[in-house]
């Protein structure tokens, strides 16, 4: 089914059209935030607070958004943060995600979580493609499953190190939403709410694929959606620590980033410990309500950092100018996934390239209109009144 996405004008009309489509349980499962939600109301406050000064009679005609990660050449600053709903949103999702970032020139991240097999992913989409990974508590199973990440072809690797214990989702429960995922009357009545999600993702699934299932996850674990699956101290154990990120470091050849900081002091350890790259992220809002916006403590990482690794913005990017902000306060790239998964939800492949041109367009214009040319130029002077946490531009 081919969506025209000529209407999608922002990535709130890929959201409103991604709440049309989906089920009620499943777009709050990607929509929604740990218990009140307030650390995806603040995600978004950060960057609306910051307020630009522009330059004028810049000549802007050769700007570019281009810049470069590990060695790769990128159309502008921006990666597709790892989730796990996209195989939920659109069938075959993360197929579709992948090729949307490789027609653009960004990453794109394969979940553990993935619902399509990550060597199936690299072999239709290629691209930029990064895997992320949890540290199961079998070690012996993560030192498994780590080979099948690099037979894959992966040459990036991000660690997602937050959430030792599970969130408190209410919405999940109210909905029905929950591991096992039972088909109870609350969730069918969802369901048949939207027959077009019904014939185009669900049917598509059981015809073509079977069940729901995290396709990525070893053979020991119970991996269908319908099943019970293992225990969250089994997937993500509260007893993992630098030890095992060493393990891992060990063992990998390409760059390492660590996902789920917004503690200085831990970006500083990922440094020390020889990582390439930081992701400051609080998963979007979705495990600690009240914790600090990512935005919020870019300036602090990079002065913790210096040079030694990437420093690297998640969670409540959804303007091309957001990306402008998060570059002048210190990072080299900022990484979303909601965006592109509404995307999906709204057209699939196409929705989720819609998403990226969105950026593009939308940073592209924003930087010729502030009079820059080029990333490197973005710095901390295009903020009018800025709060405490944005740091002095040097002086002139």
């Amino acid at each position: 089914m081919t969506v025209n996405t000529s209407n999608f004008y922002n990535i709130e009309d890929l959201r409103l059209a991604a709440k049309k489509n989906l089920p009620r349980g499943i777009f709050e499962f990607i929509d929604g935030g740990a218990e009140d939600g307030i650390a995806v109301v603040n995600n978004r406050d950060a960057y609306q607070q910051l307020k630009f000064k522009n330059r004028v009679l810049v000549d802007v005609s050769k700007r570019s958004t281009e810049t470069e990660i590990f060695g790769k050449k990128l159309k502008m600053p921006f990666g597709i943060a790892p989730t796990g709903g996209a195989g939920i949103s659109w069938y075959d999702g993360e197929v579709g995600l992948a090729k949307a970032a490789a027609k653009m020139g960004v990453p794109c991240t394969v979940a553990t979580n993935a619902l399509v097999p990550m060597e199936e992913v690299a072999e239709k989409a290629g691209g930029n493609l990064w895997f992320q990974l949890y540290m199961w508590a079998d070690k012996e199973m993560s030192m498994k499953f780590m080979n099948r990440v690099k037979s894959a072809g992966f040459e990036v690797l991000i660690i997602t190190v937050d959430g030792p214990v599970g969130p408190n989702r209410e919405y999940n429960h109210k909905n029905g939403f929950q591991n096992p995922l039972r088909y109870s009357p609350r969730m069918i009545a969802q369901i048949l709410a939207r027959p077009g999600w019904c014939m185009n993702v669900l049917a598509k699934q059981y015809m073509k694929r079977g069940p729901f299932q995290k396709e990525n996850y070893p053979a020991e674990l119970n991996r269908k959606l319908t099943d019970k699956g293992p225990g969250f101290e089994i997937i993500k154990s509260s007893s993992q620590n630098w030890e095992d990120v060493r393990r891992i470091r060990d063992m990998w050849d390409g760059p390492i980033l660590i996902k789920g900081l917004q503690n200085p002091l831990d970006a500083a350890q990922a440094a020390d410990e020889g990582l390439q790259g930081a992701i400051l992220s609080n998963h979007g809002g979705r495990y600690v309500d009240n914790a600090v916006a990512p935005l919020q403590v870019i300036a602090e990482t990079r002065a913790a950092v210096g040079d030694r690794i990437k420093v690297i913005a998640d969670s409540g990017v959804r303007r091309g100018s957001d990306i402008i902000k998060a570059l002048a306060l210190g990072a080299d790239m900022v990484m979303a996934g909601r965006p592109t998964l509404f995307g999906a939800a709204a057209a699939g492949e196409a929705g989720s390239y819609k998403a990226l041109e969105i950026f593009h367009s939308e940073m592209d214009r924003v930087m010729a209109q502030l009079g820059l040319n080029s990333v490197d130029e973005i710095g901390p002077q295009v903020f009018w009144n800025p709060p405490a946490w944005v740091p002095k531009p040097p002086s002139a």
